[in-house]
């Protein structure tokens, strides 16, 4: 029976959509629309720019697109969203295998190489977590490439249960230091945390994992969370790699409590949370005062993000401009400075 498909890819910007495969009878090319609603913005139409009967289904092409934004495809009489789809193809998703133990549900990548192997733990930003086992990978540049990056290690990339951030998002700007990463359990919480890193340690245990080199990173709220793991599982990682980690009195703490460990952060020289920096680097400069001689800091310069495309519109507000700021994951994963080389380097100090 033929299903319906979405076929997508994750490049710099973040998660694309490139075409669609739909159970239907044929129509022209005129009675198909594709609506895009952006987060925020006014919604708008995607030019379609191909149909062809193909296997009992229509392939349809429109121009590339933002997919994680609310899209609603009509063809004939008929409309389809994401939850319509059977199915979701993301090109380099099928490595990663969905599975759920406990309360964690992640995806995880096996290397083909045999004996105790290095693992990346990804901890994804805000905004992508829930219950999909998809969207934590998908939605920005980074996890899903670690495959074909890191063919030798394993890959987890567990997913966060997370509140509506419907709430959050229209009073952005309006947090204070104290309320700018999700509390409860939501998010990147420490019990949920002990839940991901007793996993790994099974995994040691069976002789799947190198003991000594474990590491973890990831973005925004998963950069806080990369702190906090950094603190809860103080026995497992050798190094870490937070990015534009949120910075709240807690994380704010623990970073500087972090005297032993190896890190490099990295942000932007202002983003869309704008104390964030000043934090950070007060954070690093104690490490540094504490004696910590492998910590750290990138501040990435607008002549840096312009390499990758990101905030190069003259005419973006300053809020626009700090929003794309914060997409300092892009240079990092594109081992920029050489800090992913740095990280997969490491050894822990047993």
């Amino acid at each position: 029976m033929a299903k319906n498909i979405s076929y997508s890819y994750v490049p710099d910007h973040g998660w694309t959509g490139k075409s669609f495969s739909i159970a239907h009878d044929p129509v022209s090319l005129s009675e198909i629309t594709l609506e895009l609603a952006p987060r925020g913005k006014d919604p708008f139409f995607v030019p379609v720019k191909s149909v062809e009967e193909k296997d009992g289904s229509l392939l349809i092409t429109p121009e590339e697109f933002n997919y994680r934004g609310n899209w609603t495809l009509t063809v004939g009489a008929d409309r389809y969203t994401r939850k319509e789809m059977d199915e979701e193809s993301v090109e380099g998703m099928e490595v990663f295998e969905p599975r759920k133990e406990g309360n964690v549900l992640y995806r995880i990548y096996t290397p083909k190489a045999s004996g105790p192997r290095p693992m990346i733990l990804f901890l994804h930003g805000g905004g992508n977590g829930g219950t999909d086992n998809i969207t934590h990978i998908a939605a920005d540049y980074g996890c899903s490439q670690f495959a074909q990056k890191y063919p030798d290690f394993y890959i987890m990339a567990p997913m966060a249960p997370e509140r509506d951030l419907s709430v959050t998002l229209r009073n952005f700007g309006k947090q204070d230091f104290a309320h700018s990463d999700q509390t409860g359990k939501f998010g990147w919480y420490r019990e949920y945390l002990a839940e991901i890193c007793d996993l790994i340690r099974g995994m040691i245990a069976e002789g799947k994992v190198d003991r000594r080199r474990i590491y973890v990173t990831g973005m925004s709220m998963g950069g806080a969370g990369t702190l906090r793991a950094m603190s809860v599982g103080s026995d497992l990682f050798a190094a870490a790699v937070p990015i534009c980690p949120s910075m709240t009195p807690e994380t704010f703490n623990i970073l500087k409590g972090l005297t032993k460990s190896k890190l490099w952060i990295a942000t932007a020289y202002v983003d869309h949370t704008i104390y964030r920096h000043k934090y950070i680097v007060d954070g690093v400069l104690a490490l540094r005062d504490a004696g910590n001689k492998n910590v750290h800091l990138t501040l990435y310069s607008p002549e840096e993000f312009a390499k990758y495309d990101i905030a190069t519109d003259p005419n973006l507000t300053y809020p626009e401009l700090f929003s794309q700021n914060h997409m300092a994951w892009v240079p990092t994963y594109h081992d920029e400075h050489g800090i992913m080389s740095w990280l997969t380097e490491q050894v822990f100090d047993l």
